[in-house]
């Protein structure tokens, strides 16, 4: 199995779209958005809601579970670098989303 290129989350959907060789403007009409939207999505300057990500999953058939894993993971990454943090505090974030989910199911 080849090692999937890490990109962001808005570089990922800009790359299906190429890839697909669909405009801005067509995949932005299905998904009911404004064209000027998606290219923000696309340069990361804004966050899609969870029914665009729906969407893209959808037109590019992408496993929507997995899609929104990318966009979580670069919400993740965004705030890491915003704290100054390190590896550390996502150890004892791991730690504390187990916690939480033993908490939560009783």
């Amino acid at each position: 199995m080849s090692k999937q290129k890490i990109t962001s989350f808005g570089e990922f959907i800009r790359q299906l779209r190429e890839e697909a060789e669909l405009p801005l403007r067509k995949v932005a009409a299905q998904l009911d958005i404004d064209p000027s939207l998606l290219g923000k999505i696309e340069r990361n300057e804004r966050q899609p809601t969870k029914e665009v990500i729906s969407g893209i999953a959808k037109i590019f058939k992408q496993d929507e579970k997995k899609l929104h894993q990318e966009y979580v993971s670069d919400q993740l990454a965004y705030r890491v670098i915003d704290e100054d943090a390190d590896i550390e505090v996502l150890k004892v974030a791991e730690k504390k989303v187990e916690y939480l989910k033993k908490k939560q199911n009783g």
